[in-house]
């Protein structure tokens, strides 16, 4: 019980850190020429930036609470949890941007709260069987890797939204690695095996995924539309991850029929208010960057700065 108690206030320490760092990392890129989107310079331009460290730096802080958390709890607990940073970043967003949250995001807002109330109430999940189990999770971030990879090229064609979407579908699938990765080093270190990471590919496997995850999530904030890029990375993230569980740990739930019919709607809700937040947090964020654009330089640098 005390893990389980743990492990649900660490996700929700990690999402409220994670919240702060999409925030402040989408402002980071209001600016950025729309020229340099997944690119080195895009890269180069937000390095020289504090606010996009001090946004970077939150979400590392939330990455390291998602850590805690994977430590005393499993996947399936913890992944659709972190779906509550929309909670979080909806009225952070609102204040920055000089507006009132609408009675429909507090709906919307109640409604994921409520989910996220009663998934951590009856959801009982299993402990997998995560030794011995490293090579599988890096076989799995080996292939997404290659499916980021292919993603790029074509991202780099694309345009707005098509581009925003591609590249958040990608994120929301290599953060869902990301989790399954962290929960692999994390029962190793919590098992005393810690010397036994420098010959397991998982750690090396972890930092590079996630860096290429971390380059792609910027890169989708920077393509706009957000309405896109954040619902597909909210979303997928936990299912990549859920899936992950229970396919290379062996993770499940345990409920009878009429719980895991409640959780099914659960789950269901969550992602349907996960979307519909950040489709409106997508759309201020539109309106705040047109806002920015069209007084300084007038319609011609509306096309072109994001």
């Amino acid at each position: 019980m005390l893990d389980h108690v743990l492990a649900v206030a660490a996700a929700l320490a990690s999402a409220v850190f994670l919240a702060i760092g999409i925030v402040v990392r989408q402002r980071a890129t209001l600016d950025v020429p729309a020229d340099q989107g997944v690119s080195a310079r895009m890269v180069a331009t937000l390095l020289r930036r504090p606010l996009w460290w001090a946004g970077t730096g939150s979400a590392v802080t939330g990455y390291l609470f998602q850590a805690v958390a994977l430590a005393f709890g499993s996947l399936l607990l913890v992944a659709p949890l972190l779906v509550s940073a929309l909670l979080f970043a909806l009225p952070l967003s609102a204040r920055l941007a000089g507006r009132r949250v609408s009675r429909t995001e507090w709906m919307w807002a109640l409604v994921l709260t409520l989910a996220l109330a009663a998934f951590v109430g009856l959801a009982r999940a299993s402990q997998g069987d995560y030794q011995g189990a490293e090579r599988s999770a890096a076989v799995a971030a080996a292939v997404a890797l290659l499916i980021a990879l292919g993603a790029v090229p074509l991202a780099i064609r694309l345009a707005g939204s098509r581009r925003a979407l591609l590249l958040g579908t990608t994120v929301g699938m290599l953060f869902g690695v990301v989790a399954v990765l962290t929960k692999s080093v994390m029962h190793t270190v919590t098992t005393g095996n810690v010397s036994s990471l420098l010959t397991s590919p998982v750690g090396y496997m972890l930092a590079v995924v996630g860096v290429v995850a971390t380059l792609l999530q910027q890169s989708a904030f920077h393509a706009g539309a957000l309405q896109a890029s954040v619902p597909a990375m909210l979303v997928l993230e936990p299912v990549v991850a859920v899936l992950l569980g229970q396919v290379i740990f062996g993770e499940y739930l345990t409920a009878n029929p009429p719980t895991a019919v409640v959780l099914g709607i659960t789950l269901a809700a969550m992602a349907a208010a996960t979307i519909a937040l950040g489709r409106d947090e997508g759309a201020y964020e539109e309106a705040l960057e047109a806002t920015r654009t069209k007084p300084a330089n007038g319609p011609a640098a509306e096309r072109t700065a994001l």
